[in-house]
């Protein structure tokens, strides 16, 4: 027999001013629970002395109350299980139990929700059901370190101080916060301190709350063209307009910005691999862009997502660490590094803003999980962050290599590749007048995650193209995906 594992029972009703005797409601109570599908069949009820205990009642009624269900066939003793709903309901009541409640009623009108949230709302597009190739910014989890994230997660979980088991810091736990700031500071080039990092659950949740800490509603942003539809959906999500500015091979074009909107509130940008184009800003458009934001007073977005895994030479230092001025908020994630479902992020914040940062924080979810904070310290500090990082490097440009040579091999001509040097995806533009989105939706079909380079367009643009993820992918998969992505076009 299947049994159900023990759960909270629900309520139980007792009447103590009844004439009712209490082993009568109490039985009462269990056949309506059991025929109501409240308590499922196998699943474990308490021991008489425990529901007792939790009644505050004498055991008594619970001994006669449960002897008359076991009579009526309702509970049943299994060995190692203790006391359990009958598998089989008494004859003439498993209909009831597998009568169907009633529909709740629909509402007559559509009910208000909030403007925004309708501009937001779409339904998800099947390119993100797969989680194979060529699903954008899936890492190489089957090459995740595993043995050594468990030793250091059990370690945690076993000797877990009490104090460290309540509510976190806000801004994040100490050591993580330092051990991050050493990193960047060595890798990156950001200049700053632990008391300057914000621990976050991911990129996405860094963008929300430097919108919510910065702009008005009706603040203008320049935001790339093509961007990131993440970036775009956090500013939106506080009623930021966007003021869309052209990407060229050097970056986001500063001149152009400054023509559309000289005196907008910030600027969103990924300088050291833009998304989704891959394009590095160059050292002018850098010094561009920090001089406009310090005569404008204007703030700098810097979403540093994937700038470890540069594969054509050492990666790109950050834009924040050129800063005189205090005007950049530099964004990280851990999601594509170690993997996503790890929800650690971090935002780097000017001393003199982090009580607002911290504010908006707090209204959200309060910390994130103390647990993966010491994991995460303990991989950092103990140097296999960087191994992994390392050998993730070179699994990247065999995969890169992998599906560049697919392309040429299956569809010499009709792709043109661009961004290939940096990140963990690339792009490839269509032929004219071929619609992307609908070459992404029939890949979807065959299992081929490739997502629309359109849809990071606030306008549509002149020629389509698909954005290839390749670091979740293997060699045989890339190739596998390329000759069914093949049959779409």
């Amino acid at each position: 027999m299947t049994r159900v594992s023990a759960s909270f029972l629900p309520p139980v009703a007792l009447d103590r001013r009844s004439g009712v005797p209490m082993h009568r409601q109490l039985s009462e109570w269990f056949r309506h629970a059991i025929i109501g599908g409240q308590l499922r069949p196998g699943q474990r009820v308490p021991s008489t002395r425990s529901l007792a205990k939790e009644l505050k009642i004498s055991r008594l009624p619970v001994l006669s109350a449960y002897e008359q269900l076991f009579a009526e066939g309702y509970l049943e003793t299994f060995t190692g299980a203790g006391t359990c709903v009958a598998q089989s309901i008494p004859g003439g009541l498993a209909a009831a139990v597998d009568a169907k409640a009633p529909e709740p009623a629909e509402p007559s009108a559509p009910r208000p929700v909030s403007r925004l949230a309708t501009l937001m709302q779409e339904p998800p597009p099947p390119w993100l059901a797969n989680q194979g190739a060529f699903r954008v910014g899936l890492p190489a989890l089957d090459h995740f370190p595993r043995e050594i994230w468990s030793k250091l997660v059990n370690r945690h979980a076993r000797r877990m101080p009490t104090q460290l088991m309540t509510y976190g810091d806000p801004i994040g736990y100490l050591p993580f916060r330092e051990a991050i700031a050493q990193y960047l500071g060595t890798v990156r080039g950001v200049r700053c301190d632990a008391s300057q990092i914000l621990v976050t659950t991911g990129s996405q949740q860094g963008l929300v709350i430097s919108a919510l800490a910065l702009l008005e509603p009706k603040a203008r942003v320049w935001m790339e063209e093509p961007g990131y539809p993440g970036a775009r959906q956090a500013l939106q999500s506080v009623g930021a307009q966007i003021v869309p500015v052209p990407v060229d091979d050097e970056g986001l074009d500063i001149a152009e910005g400054i023509r559309r909107s000289r005196n907008a509130r910030a600027a969103y940008i990924s300088p050291s691999h833009q998304f989704p184009l891959g394009v590095t800003m160059s050292a002018t458009r850098r010094i561009q862009l920090l001089n406009w934001a310090a005569r404008s007073g204007a703030w700098i977005i810097e979403d540093d997502y994937d700038s470890e895994y540069r594969l054509a030479g050492h990666p790109i230092a950050s834009l924040q660490g050129l800063d005189t001025d205090a005007r950049v908020i530099y964004v990280g994630t851990f999601s594509k590094v170690v993997f996503p479902a790890l929800r650690l992020g971090y935002v780097v914040v000017p001393r003199d803003v982090m009580p607002a940062f911290l504010s908006v924080r707090n209204g959200m979810d309060t910390f994130s999980s103390t647990l993966y904070q010491l994991v995460m310290t303990d991989f950092i500090r103990e140097g296999h962050f960087a191994r992994h990082i390392r050998r993730m490097r070179a699994l990247y440009m065999e995969r890169r290599t992998a599906l560049l040579e697919s392309i040429e091999t299956h569809m010499h001509g009709r792709l043109d590749i661009i961004g290939a040097e940096a990140g963990m995806q690339l792009v490839a533009l269509l032929p004219s007048g071929i619609d992307d989105v609908a070459i992404s939706r029939a890949a979807a079909q065959q299992g081929v995650s490739v997502r629309p380079l359109s849809m990071c367009y606030a306008d549509p643009p002149a020629r389509g193209g698909l954005i290839f993820g390749y670091g979740g992918a293997s060699v045989r998969e890339i190739r596998e995906s390329i000759r069914k992505l093949k049959s779409c076009l």
